[in-house]
């Protein structure tokens, strides 16, 4: 009876020591053992290097004064404001850097996308050319193209080229009117909300109306006229509260003193518009390979069965070939946005006043690098994983969905 026992005790083991699922949970708590271990042991040592070092470990430094300035700000910041506000300024900018590059990357990507597949055999060709040529050089290489060779060949300050009188360009950056918001002007941004919750009603309505009977809906002019007239309508009912601020420049005097006035207008400085333009037309050109594809991914009958229903090219295009290449676009297209996010920092080569050219300058007043970069590595990670949350959800939605 014992031997029998002891066999079956010896059996058992050997089949947990065998077993797959029990081998695999042991490894992985050993793997997690030896992270929590090599985790410990670089604390432990980096705390050690600075009490050695005397550095003051902690984000105690943002609340002290950091001492410069920067050249262009989305908040109100001066010498006297803390580190704290520079690196929200350096957020701020680089948040803005993001998202225009990524509007205009994507426009201009479709277009060409599209284009590559013209059947008119120059714009085909401008359109390969243009993929060819701007993907295979570095995005540092044309940024400095369009900082140093395009936007520093402009006329100095002292003079300007202009737009319909309305709009300057020189070597101090592009000159624009700026709004002035007075009291009473919170109606148009209301009537504006108001206006994009109507779209979205009437889309849905325009959807299923479609499905049920066939008839389509003017979706996107009736879109235009809300977005447009409603906001409109608010801004001449509350009295016209928007002024504009223009640029002034002083042509007259020592030629010392001409040039635009400080203050006056609105200024985009050279290094975000050579930024913006740089990313906005190199992210463009894998945006318009990835459109392409996802065209070419469509069957062909799509297309034969649209035309034999009447449809011409331009709202095949759009209703039916567009909607099912999207569910091949969209992930790849993800890729691209956090690319875009990324290559942001390279900023910091031509000057422009983003998270890393600023947590740069906070890093060398105050020493503290670990914090500086912890900063860096969450900021980044909070918006690559924002963008991707918000492209999968978009994803899902643009799913088949099996009845």
């Amino acid at each position: 009876m014992t031997t029998r026992d002891n066999g079956a005790a010896s059996s058992s083991r050997g089949s947990l020591v065998n077993d797959p699922h029990v081998r695999g949970i042991f490894f992985q708590l050993l793997l997690v053992a030896v992270l929590v271990t090599v985790g410990y042991v670089i604390v432990t040592n980096t705390i050690a290097n600075l009490q050695r070092q005397k550095i003051a470990s902690g984000f105690g430094f943002l609340d002290r004064i950091a001492g410069f300035g920067t050249s262009q700000s989305l908040i109100n910041y001066s010498e006297t404001s803390t580190f704290g506000d520079a690196l929200l300024v350096g957020f701020l900018n680089t948040l803005l850097v993001a998202v225009i590059g990524i509007l205009c990357a994507t426009i201009l990507g479709f277009l060409i996308g599209v284009a590559r597949l013209s059947k008119n055999w120059v714009i085909s060709q401008l359109a390969y050319w243009y993929v060819e040529v701007l993907r295979n050089i570095p995005l540092l290489l044309q940024i400095f193209f369009w900082y140093f060779a395009v936007l520093r060949s402009v006329p100095d300050k002292r003079d300007r080229w202009s737009l319909f009188d309305a709009i300057h360009l020189n070597i101090a950056g592009l000159w624009m009117p700026k709004p002035v918001f007075e009291p009473g002007s919170s109606a148009i941004g209301i009537a504006l909300l108001i206006a994009i919750a109507a779209v979205a009603v009437i889309k849905t309505w325009a959807r299923k109306r479609q499905e049920a009977t066939g008839q389509q809906f003017p979706v996107f002019l009736t879109a235009l006229g809300l977005i447009i007239g409603l906001p409109l309508v608010a801004y001449l009912a509350s009295g016209m509260p928007v002024s504009f601020s223009h640029p002034v420049f002083n042509d007259t005097g020592p030629l010392l003193q001409r040039g635009f006035t400080l203050g006056t207008g609105m200024t985009l400085i050279p290094e975000f518009l050579a930024l913006t333009v740089a990313l906005a037309i190199y992210t463009s050109a894998f945006i318009a390979e990835i459109v392409r594809a996802g065209i070419q991914a469509v069957s062909h009958g799509q297309t034969e069965a649209a035309n034999a229903l009447g449809l011409r090219n331009a709202p095949t295009l759009r209703l039916v070939i567009i909607p099912q290449a999207m569910r091949v676009i969209i992930p790849p297209l993800t890729s691209q946005y956090l690319n875009l996010t990324k290559n942001s920092s390279l900023a910091v080569a031509i000057g422009f006043p983003d998270l890393v050219s600023l947590g740069g300058t906070v890093l060398n007043q105050t020493g503290q690098a670990i914090e500086v970069i912890a900063i860096w590595m969450a900021v980044y990670l909070s918006l690559s994983l924002i963008t991707s949350a918000f492209m999968n959800w978009y994803n899902q939605k643009m799913a088949l969905v099996e009845r």
